[in-house]
Formats: C-alpha cells, structure tokens, sequence
C-alpha cells in the first residue's frame, strides 16, 4: 500500500519517536502570544477569558455540558476523584498496564488502587476482569485508553450502572477519538485529557481538561482547581483545593492551533491505517499490529507487539528509526505500587505486554518516506526470522 499523501523526502539522521520540531511551524505564533499576554491589561496569567474560551471551544466541539481545564492530566485524574467524594477507605479499579498516574490518582487522593488484568491484544482494560475485582469497597471504575485504542466503553458503562459505581474515563492519550458517535470522555461520569506536547492535542507545557455531563460536578471541580474559590470572589475559599489553573499563554496557543486538529488526526490515522495493513502479514512472524479500522482509534502512538522485542528494536535502530518501550513493568511490580497489589494475584496479560510492546513513530510530521522505510525496516526483521 502507498503510503498517506504528505511531504516527501527522508530528513537527515534518524527518524525521531517524538520531533524535537514539533511547534517550529508555529513558533512566530507563540513568540507573539507570550508578548500578548504579558503585555494584556487584565495581568491574568491563569485562568483569564483565554482559558474560558478554549473550555468553551472544547465543550462545543465536543457537545459536552461543561469542560474544566487545569494543571495536567495527572491532576484532573485526582480533582475528579476528589470531585466525587472517593477517599480513605475506598476503592478504585484502575488496569495493571498503563502510565503511573493511574495509581497514584487514587492513592493520593487516601484511595485504594486494585489492578486488573487487561485485553491481550489491545491492551485496554478488560471489563470482565475488572468486574472481578469489584468489592463493597469499591466507589469507581477508571479504564483507561491506550496508544491507538479506546477501552470498551459501552461495557464500562452498563458495567458500571449495573454495580452503582462512578465511571472515570482516563482519555488522557484519546482526545479526538470516536467510538460510535460518542467521543472519548463522554461515556463517563467525567473524562480527562492530557495537552503535553506529545498528545495528539499537545502543547509546549504542562496541562489538561476535565469533560463532562454533570454540571454539579463541574462546579465543584472549578473550584477545587483553584484552591477552593468559585471564582467570582477571591479569598473566600469554600472547600479544601488544589493549584491546578490552565496557563493563558497556553490557552491562547492551543486556541490558534485548534483549527488544525482534525487534520493532525488524520494524518496520524492514515499512517497508522499503511503500517496496519503492512504489518497485518506478521503475526506469523511472531509481530502482531493494533487491529485495523477507524472506530475508537485515537492513534497517540503506534504499538507492536512482538515476540522478540528487543531484537526487533535494535533493527530499528540500525535502520535509523527510533522507538519506545511503553511500561516495562506493569503498575502492581513497580516499587512504588507492590504493597497495594493483592497477595497471590497475577497479571498475566499486563506482563506479557509489557515483555512484547515496541512503540514506532506514528506523529504526524512523518514524511511518506519515512512512513514506507520505518513499516519496510519492520517487514525486514520479519523476513529474516
């Protein structure tokens, strides 16, 4: 298959995971929006109508009732636990494959993380291994996406209802992503997302958007953002918050890279629709790719899985083309998490992946030639074992 129509030609050096040029095209842009602001009258640097409008371009776009921006993904993970009264004593299912934040959410806000194994092949979490891990204790599921692939969330939801539990969608790596006509986020009480520089809706800083459809929920989050102030007088603080208020120098950048959002995210799904349709001959080779299609696909990073992972990254990197290995240990064997995995259990799915998983380049600044070399220098490896 030829690869997605785009700039042609192979740039000098390796093929980097995440483009050290990633903002260049945008750079006079920012240059001038750090002087706007600083030079602004109003002297908001957080929180100022910047940040009110990028909630409301958010929330339009998205068809949510409300969307509360602050510090970072991780953060919005632990205001909406806060949000929703989960502490001391309660529990919260999280999977046992995924990024840290999963856990210490929950254990920072007093909570108890329990791990659940995931699915094999997309690595998401399994809603009927998660169902297993369901206690009286047990006040929320948190699924979380993963690299190219939503969770299962109609699953989630009915999963949810049916035990009385709040349902926190991590969409921190799926922003943009569509299952059925519903985006990531918006199958959940409430969802997150993460806007460091290498999401598919990245920026050059730290930050991240809470969206839901509870109102009294997004209340309650503006002002545990903002140490417990409503925002209309300041220095009376209602309940106990947190600092975590959206840079407007941030907000500004991300409103004037918005409108090419839906373009970044095709790019990134017909690179990634070439490299499926290369790869889907190798799983008898031991390389197996995401499964094809476009529904519930957000495309953050592309993820092999392969049987001899290491060898295969080190032919990638003779052939000049960068990868990464996402979690090499699951959240239950990292030194920071053990003591709250349960005595005697096991994750099988979540160590195999983590022994499997190759991440290659899937941005959307990728040339087609450096498309067709990175799925040719895979297929090479395939070839010769």
């Amino acid at each position: 298959m030829t690869a997605p129509t785009h700039s042609a030609g192979v740039a000098a050096g390796p093929i980097p995971f995440f483009p050290p040029h990633l903002f260049e095209a945008d750079r006079r842009a920012l240059l001038g929006l750090v002087r706007e602001v600083a030079l602004d009258p109003s002297q908001r640097f957080i929180l100022g109508h910047r940040t009110q409008e990028f909630e409301r371009v958010l929330r339009e776009s998205l068809g949510a009732t409300d969307v509360v921006l602050c510090g970072s993904g991780t953060s919005a993970l632990e205001l909406v636990l806060t949000a929703m009264d989960i502490g001391p004593g309660d529990e919260v299912v999280v999977p046992a494959f995924g990024c840290a934040p999963l856990a210490a959410s929950v254990i920072n806000i007093g909570a108890v993380p329990v791990f659940a194994d995931i699915e094999p092949h997309t690595m998401v979490a399994d809603p009927d291994a998660m169902e297993r891990c369901i206690t009286p204790r047990t006040k929320a599921l948190m699924p979380a996406h993963m690299f190219s692939v939503m969770a299962d969330m109609p699953r989630f939801r009915a999963l949810a209802r049916r035990h009385g539990l709040r349902l926190v969608e991590d969409s921190a790596v799926a922003q943009g992503a569509v299952l059925g006509s519903t985006p990531a986020g918006l199958w959940g009480d409430a969802g997150v997302y993460s806007f460091v520089q290498v999401k598919s809706c990245g920026m050059p800083g730290e930050g991240g958007a809470i969206v839901t459809h509870d109102a009294e929920l997004a209340r309650r989050l503006r002002m545990l953002r903002n140490h417990g102030q409503d925002g209309r007088q300041r220095f009376v603080h209602h309940v106990v918050g947190r600092n975590s208020r959206f840079d407007e120098v941030q907000a500004a950048f991300q409103l004037h890279r918005f409108e090419g959002f839906p373009a970044r995210l095709e790019r990134r799904a017909a690179i990634a629709a070439c490299y499926t349709e290369r790869f889907a001959p190798l799983a008898d080779h031991g390389i197996l790719a995401p499964p094809p299609g476009r529904d519930g696909r957000c495309h953050y990073v592309y993820c092999l899985l392969a049987e001899e992972r290491d060898a295969l990254r080190a032919h990638l990197t003779g052939a000049g083309v960068e990868t990464h290995v996402y979690y090499p240990r699951p959240l239950p064997a990292q030194p920071a998490f053990a003591r709250y995995a349960r005595p005697g259990e096991t994750w099988p799915r979540a160590e195999a992946a983590s022994a499997r998983i190759l991440a290659i380049p899937v941005h959307h600044l990728l040339t087609d030639a450096q498309v067709e070399h990175i799925a040719d220098s895979v297929r090479s490896f395939a070839d010769g074992h």
